[in-house]
């Protein structure tokens, strides 16, 4: 079993995720690799035992989350691969709970639910398939089965399905992409139960450059892949946050308000759109209405 957990420099959060991951009660052997992205290594984190062994390396591709995804995916060995961010944490039974239920299911990968903390709160999102399929993926972005929660076969993901895309604007929504790929090549199982403590962090990212992220990788993902605008729910969904985006960058507010306007013409009971004028009209603050939402263990 392989954990890959990208990083930069957050040493309190990323030894928490790395603690939790060494006292899984999963009985076999877990490589856990640290892979540092555009910065310095702290080699002083490697250790090892019986069947747990941290080691440390240096995103060798390109650099961001996906490149140094990538790195860690080829650099580990386990039959098994699974992703944790570093300001997550594994709750102490979720690989022993998803490896029975892969095998029990012959799937080819695994999500579980995840319980966010923010605030103060905790809020528990589960998604509400059984599997991960095609239709579930592009119709749902199934926040809930996040990124810390992946869990897949080697095989499967280094063939069959292929590495992370490190093409995507800013890398914003690389996972989702996997995701969808993955859906579409094997049986991905959904274990009903937060397995994964999720935290989010108050105020976010108040940089420009956030909204550009969102906004470039909506837009990739779009032309990508064709089928999540198929049906005009899930099409006003992405319009809706990609005119949050752009109604969020003072230079685009204008465009931000005409793509609102598509989203609500697809789906007039689509939030986002509504949201994405109001922010282009100088009405809210977008960081005031992540936070709201992120209260609510949602996002835009």
């Amino acid at each position: 079993m392989s954990l890959v957990i990208a990083t930069q420099d957050r040493m309190q959060l990323l030894q928490q995720a790395i603690d939790a991951a060494w006292n899984q009660d999963y009985p076999g052997r877990l490589e856990i690799t640290i892979v540092y992205d555009n910065h310095p290594e702290h080699p002083e984190l490697a250790r090892s035992s019986r069947n747990r062994e941290v080691r440390v390396i240096s995103n060798t591709r390109s650099p961001g989350l996906a490149g140094a995804r990538n790195s860690g995916i080829l650099a580990s060995s386990g039959e098994l691969v699974a992703f944790c961010d570093d300001d997550d944490a594994w709750k102490p039974s979720k690989l022993t709970r998803q490896v029975e239920l892969m095998r029990s299911e012959n799937a080819q990968g695994c999500v579980s639910g995840i319980e966010i903390s923010y605030g103060g709160k905790s809020m528990v999102r589960i998604p509400k398939v059984d599997t991960v399929d095609t239709a579930s993926v592009t119709r749902d972005r199934l926040t809930g089965a996040h990124p810390s929660s992946y869990l897949f076969r080697r095989p499967f993901l280094t063939g069959t399905v292929g590495l992370v895309d490190e093409g995507i604007p800013y890398g914003y929504g690389e996972d989702y992409d996997l995701l969808i790929r993955a859906a579409t090549h094997g049986r991905i199982s959904v274990l009903p139960e937060p397995a994964v403590d999720v935290l989010w962090h108050k105020g976010g990212s108040k940089f420009s450059r956030r909204w550009e992220a969102m906004e470039a990788g909506i837009s990739f993902l779009i032309t990508k892949h064709p089928e999540l605008t198929a049906s005009r729910q899930t099409a006003s969904w992405l319009h809706g946050q990609r005119a949050f985006a752009l109604a969020s960058l003072r230079d685009r507010r204008r465009e931000g308000a005409q793509v609102a306007a598509q989203s609500i013409r697809l789906n007039p009971r689509q939030p986002r759109g509504y949201l994405a004028l109001a922010v282009a009209a100088g009405v809210l603050n977008p960081q005031w209405v992540v936070d709201r939402l992120n209260e609510k263990g949602r996002g835009i």
